[in-house]
């Protein structure tokens, strides 16, 4: 559970290897009755396995897998495209975010448009010992102008964790009809 909520925390902060640049803020007055709505990009592509879906989460994150058990969640940071950082750079704030795991790298890869990290992580536990590890995947896809920030939840399969894989390395932008 605790590495469900780091897993979580890293792409809702956008990872620690990512620069972010910020506009500076002007307060304007919000309507009470009025709620921000989480930031949506038309027409974006993720290539699926066999019998998965894809739905948007409440909080605006993309989550696919198969029906009823999200195995891939994604975090668009829109014009943050120039952010992509380096697989080095996605490990190092893979590796200061989870720990208290230990982590085992699997796979360090990164092209002109994406980098990814597949770690197999294992809980440290307060008696000395060690929990079940289990892999994982963070990513991150520029397309264009934005970022898609990618990660796996606990509890996925090594077979669903390089399926996640393919599913970010393919993210594009559909060509209108």
């Amino acid at each position: 559970m605790r590495a469900a909520l780091v897993a979580l925390c890293w792409l809702a902060a956008g990872c620690g290897g990512c620069e972010q640049d910020e506009a500076p803020a002007t307060p304007e007055p919000a309507a009470p009755e009025q709620r921000p709505v989480p930031q949506r990009r038309v027409g974006v592509k993720v290539p699926m396995p066999p019998g998965w879906t894809a739905q948007v989460a409440s909080d605006g994150s993309f989550q696919f897998g198969p029906p009823g058990r999200p195995v891939l969640r994604v975090d668009l940071r829109p014009g943050q495209g120039a952010t992509l950082p380096a697989p080095e750079a996605l490990l190092q704030s893979v590796e200061e975010s989870f720990a208290g795991f230990e982590h085992t790298l699997e796979q360090q890869a990164g092209g002109e448009d994406f980098s990814l990290v597949r770690v197999r992580l294992t809980p440290k536990l307060e008696d000395g010992g060690s929990g079940a590890s289990y892999p994982a995947l963070f990513g991150a896809r520029r397309v264009e102008k934005d970022l898609f920030l990618c990660a796996t939840f606990p509890g996925v399969g090594a077979d669903e964790v390089l399926q996640a894989s393919d599913a970010c390395k393919g993210i594009e932008f559909q060509p209108p009809r």
